[in-house]
């Protein structure tokens, strides 16, 4: 927050710069509809660069046990597994909060929420915008402002069930810029932050026209389908079964989104640029001018050759989840690759994901996690037919087998989960909402592989910088 403080002194954010080489106050900038909708425009970019991050990107799963580290290629250590600088501390679940591996993101998280304060408190002003205009601004603003604090109470508050009356720590919520002067604020309790997170996007909701603003594909923009799956995502987290069944359905139902088809779901993800027909909403990748990529998650996961490819691959943990006709097994690519083992070098295989080959976006929704949430609802609401009923709609279409009668639900709903959705930055925190422990096996090179549900290393140190310039900031347990 200090950080950001300094740069709206400075006017440094991005948003603000006119021109190359120019700068404008904000007061200026924020006054037409076209610097409000530039500023908008900037939060999607920062979004984008915020979740694509490596340290958020990998951290789900990673932690969950679906990733491990494929062999170097550096010289000098060719063969070897090192961990990546910016998890280092987190991997072992022992993240320090004097220089957090996740301090940045931390820092970058807030300041995208004062931009989404600042548009929103001058939007009203706008001469040149009519209502409906300025009430589609203000729902994207809203939402995001919304997935931001959202994304990061799953960080550094412990799952909503971690106390039976959600009392324990959540996060700040800021609902105001930092113009306004710079505050102090204590951590709300879970319980209050998810209700601010679920007044942000049901205020949304009723604010938006669906008449896009913002040039670029529809799917990366929020919108009333795509911020009812985060709805509904909220309330899954939350454990508020009856709306999270009714949330995700009405997504299903409504949405005008199908889900893939098994003849073409391997195709689909294998596309270089395009996002799959099922998405909800897709952060898209930056290009230039010349249709060049700036980045993207492939630089985490992709394969480009036995002498050019990235630290992450799938681990055995998760492969051995699937049935041997899974489909689904088809989106890994195996590729043999040189290891060292006792001082000689050898072939291994490795496992890398087809999701994020080319250049993809940032996955933050789609259809099949609503058909996953509407199941685990449903279960927790006593109508096992539904949910068996979608469990079974997401593995038929993987060529996998249906549900037998004698199958524990809750835990097909969870593998489930783990196998769809993999790499889409969800298995940490499926843990922690059904407290469970953490068993990583294949390829951990960490001194701490497991994690005994409770435990205070379920989330992160907030940042001690932070903590140093705000008092009444309260630092997680252990840290």
């Amino acid at each position: 927050m200090l950080l950001a403080a300094i740069c709206l002194l400075q006017s440094c954010s991005d948003f603000l710069e006119q021109e190359p080489g120019t700068q404008i106050s904000i007061t200026e900038q924020l006054k037409t509809k076209q610097g409000v909708l530039q500023a908008l425009n900037g939060i999607y970019g920062d979004l984008e660069t915020d979740v694509r991050g490596e340290r958020f990107a990998v951290y789900a799963d990673l932690q969950g046990g679906n990733l491990k580290f494929s062999p170097s290629l550096t010289n000098g250590s060719q063969g070897q597994f090192t961990i990546p600088t910016n998890i280092k501390n987190l991997y072992s679940f022992g993240d320090i909060a004097d220089e957090s591996n996740f301090s940045i993101f931390y820092g970058d998280s807030y300041d995208i929420i004062n931009q989404a304060n600042l548009i929103l408190e001058f939007t009203d002003a706008l001469t040149d915008a009519t209502e409906a205009e300025k009430n589609q601004i203000k729902a994207e603003a809203l939402t995001a402002r919304a997935y931001v604090h959202f994304l990061l109470s799953e960080i550094y508050s412990q799952n909503y069930g971690y106390t039976d009356d959600a009392s324990h720590l959540g996060i700040v919520y800021n609902t105001k810029s930092i113009t306004e002067g710079i505050q102090y604020p204590s951590r709300e309790t879970a319980a209050n932050t998810y209700s601010l997170i679920i007044k942000d996007i049901t205020t949304a909701l009723n604010l938006y026209s669906d008449s896009s603003l913002l040039q670029g594909p529809v799917y990366s923009f929020f919108n009333t389908k795509n911020t009812k799956a985060l709805l509904a995502r909220v309330y899954l987290s939350k454990k508020d079964w009856k709306n999270a069944y009714e949330t995700a359905n009405d997504v299903i139902e409504n949405s005008g989104v199908s889900l893939m088809n098994s003849a073409d779901y391997i195709a689909q993800w294998e596309q270089p640029d395009l996002p799959v027909s099922e998405i909800l909403l897709e952060f898209s990748i930056p290009k230039g001018s010349d249709g060049t990529a700036s980045g993207s998650l492939s630089s985490y996961f992709g394969y480009t050759s036995d002498a050019s490819y990235s630290n992450y691959v799938a681990s055995q943990d998760l492969l051995s989840l699937y049935e041997t006709a899974d489909i689904r097994k088809q989106l890994f690519l195996e590729k043999p690759l040189s290891t060292l083992v006792n001082n000689q070098q050898i072939k291994q295989n490795y496992y890398f994901t087809k999701k994020f080959q080319g250049n993809p976006g940032y996955i933050a929704f789609r259809l099949s996690e609503q058909y996953l949430i509407r199941a685990e609802a449903a279960l927790e609401l006593d109508n096992t037919d539904q949910a068996k009923k979608d469990i079974n709609t997401i593995r038929t279409r993987a060529n996998a087998s249906e549900l037998t009668e004698t199958e524990d639900l809750k835990e097909a709903l969870f593998l489930e989960r783990r196998k769809e959705l993999c790499f889409e930055g969800h298995l940490f925190f499926d843990i922690a909402r059904n407290k469970k422990d953490i068993s990583r096996n294949d390829g951990c090179i960490s001194l701490n592989c497991s994690l005994t549900y409770p435990s205070p290393k379920f989330v992160l140190p907030i940042p001690r910088s932070t903590i140093i310039v705000n008092p009444n900031l309260k630092q997680n347990e252990s840290y």
